[in-house]
C-alpha cells in the first residue's frame, strides 16, 4: 500500500538521516527499486515526472504497475509514490489518479503566484490525504547545451512557503540537475543552514543528487536535508550496462534478443546504484 512521504521524512529529519527517491521510467526500473528497498529494509520514494508519466502512457498505468508491484513483491517497506516537479494541472492529474505524494514546482513563478497555487494544490492535497513538496530557488541544469548553476533560495521565501502547511520543500542551494559541469562552486551550506533554521521542523529536499561528493551529501543530511533525487546516475548505470551486453554480443547468443535478457544487466545496474545511495543516505534498515 501506498504512504504519504509525511511520517517517513519526518522520521528521518529527526534521526538525521535521509530517504532515496528515485525516478522511475519503466517496468524494469520500479522493479529494480522496490526490491532494492525491501532486501535493505529502506524506505523509499518512487518519482515520476510528467514526461515519464507520458511515456508509461499516463498517470493511471503507473499507479495500477506500482500498485500491482507491491502486492505481487510483497513490498513491506514504506514507498510513497511522488509527482516530481509537477505542473500545477499536472499535480491535479497525479492526485486523482492515485499518487500518494506530489510536488508543485511552482518556483518559475513570481513568488505571489506561487504561493497562490500553492495553496491550492496544498488544499486538494489535504482533502485527499496526500503530500506535498513545493520548491523555492529554481534547481539549475543542463538544456539545449547550456550549464545552468543553479540558483540559491531565498531564505525568507522559504518560510513562507513552508509555513503554508507543505510536508517538504526543495530550496536550490546551487544544485543542478544531471551533469555537473567541473567549474561548479558547490553547495551553499550556510544558506542551506539558515532555511533548516527558518523552516524548523519541514524536512529538506536536495535535488540533482547525481554527482554531489559523498561528504557534502552527509553534511546536507546534517543540516536538514531529508528526501535525496536521484535519476541521471541510474540512467548512465543502465546505458552503461545495456550497451556492454550488446558490445559483448550477448544478444546473439540464444535468446539473448529477448528484451527481458537484454534489459536484465541494466536492472542489476540500478539496484546497484539505488543501493549504494542507500547506504550513504543512511536509510538501511530504517524501514
Amino acid at each position: 500500500m501506498l504512504v504519504t512521504v509525511d511520517d517517513m521524512l519526518k522520521k528521518a529529519h529527526k534521526e538525521g538521516y535521509a530517504v532515496g527517491h528515485f525516478n522511475i521510467n519503466n517496468l524494469e526500473w520500479t522493479k529494480a527499486i522496490l526490491l532494492t528497498a525491501e532486501e535493505n529494509s529502506s524506505p523509499v520514494i518512487l518519482g515520476v515526472s510528467e514526461g515519464a508519466a507520458k511515456y508509461m502512457t499516463g498517470f493511471k498505468t503507473v499507479v495500477g504497475m506500482v500498485n500491482g508491484m507491491l502486492e505481487e513483491l510483497k513490498i513491506t517497506v514504506p514507498v510513497a509514490l511522488h509527482l516530481d516537479h509537477g505542473s500545477y494541472d499536472g499535480a491535479k492529474e497525479a492526485m486523482e489518479a492515485g499518487f500518494s505524494s506530489v510536488m508543485f514546482d511552482g518556483s518559475h513563478y513570481a513568488i505571489e503566484e506561487n504561493i497562490e497555487k500553492t495553496k491550492e494544490i496544498i488544499r486538494i492535497a489535504n482533502e485527499k490525504g496526500i503530500s506535498i513538496e513545493a520548491e523555492v530557488g529554481s534547481i539549475g541544469g543542463e538544456e539545449d547545451g547550456v550549464v545552468g548553476t543553479g540558483e540559491v533560495a531565498d531564505p525568507k521565501e522559504c518560510k513562507t512557503i513552508a509555513d503554508l502547511g507543505v510536508s517538504i520543500l526543495a530550496a536550490g542551494i546551487g544544485n543542478i540537475h544531471g551533469r555537473y559541469p567541473d567549474n561548479w562552486k558547490g553547495l551553499d551550506f550556510e544558506v542551506l543552514k539558515q532555511i533548516d533554521d527558518i523552516t524548523e521542523n519541514t524536512p529538506l529536499v536536495l535535488h540533482g543528487g547525481t554527482g554531489i561528493p559523498s561528504d557534502m551529501v552527509k553534511k546536507a543530511i546534517g543540516l536538514g536535508v531529508a528526501k535525496i533525487n536521484v535519476n541521471t546516475e541510474c540512467q548512465w548505470a543502465f546505458t552503461e550496462a545495456t550497451r556492454k551486453y550488446i558490445e559483448d554480443k550477448k544478444d546473439l547468443e540464444g535468446k539473448g534478443f529477448d528484451p527481458r535478457k537484454l534489459l536484465a544487466p541494466g536492472t542489476e545496474a540500478v539496484k546497484k546504484i539505488v543501493k549504494e545511495k542507500m547506504e550513504l543516505f543512511g536509510s538501511v534498515n530504517k524501514a
